[in-house]
């Protein structure tokens, strides 16, 4: 069995990039109740660490399960980045990696990694972007860089 978990809102201004920037949660995180004696590993960034820290007695961490990394893009305003680059990520999410970034190649590379190597069962908590393609995995299925993410806070249980 798997418990995917996703952390609570951040605080960042809206309309900014963020995927690897470590930005923190908007309120201390609050507390989910998870199955006793299953290993629980998190994404390392603060806002998932901080949920992990409040739900379990240990964790661990995986840099495998941080967020996409949007490169030069991370911390700047979404209106601030040209069209043209948008246009060519928005036509090939799995091919185009801002500069300096990585594209849903990687991602997946990595989150499959994980996954693969991974315990059952287990909790994860990370990211929109990991939890989708583990969602996948997890179910079998061809995953979609594109599907939408589970929502902030949300937990899924996975048989």
């Amino acid at each position: 069995m798997i418990w995917l978990l996703r952390h609570h809102a951040v605080q960042v201004a809206p309309g900014t990039c963020y995927g690897r920037l470590d930005v923190p949660l908007s309120e201390p995180a609050r507390a989910v109740r998870l199955p006793e004696a299953v290993p629980v590993i998190s994404s390392p960034a603060r806002r998932c660490a901080k949920l992990a820290a409040a739900s379990a007695p240990a964790f661990t961490t995986d840099a495998r399960l941080l967020e996409l990394d949007f490169g030069e893009w991370e911390g700047r305003a979404w209106d601030d980045i040209p069209r043209p680059a948008l246009d060519e990520w928005a036509a090939d999410p799995w091919g185009f990696a801002p500069p300096g970034g990585e594209n849903g190649h990687a991602l997946l590379a990595r989150v499959r990694a994980f996954w693969d190597t991974a315990p059952r069962p287990l909790v994860i908590i990370s990211h929109g972007g990991p939890l989708r393609l583990l969602r996948a995995l997890a179910e079998d299925r061809t995953p979609d860089i594109l599907e939408p993410p589970p929502p902030l806070g949300a937990v899924l249980h996975i048989r």
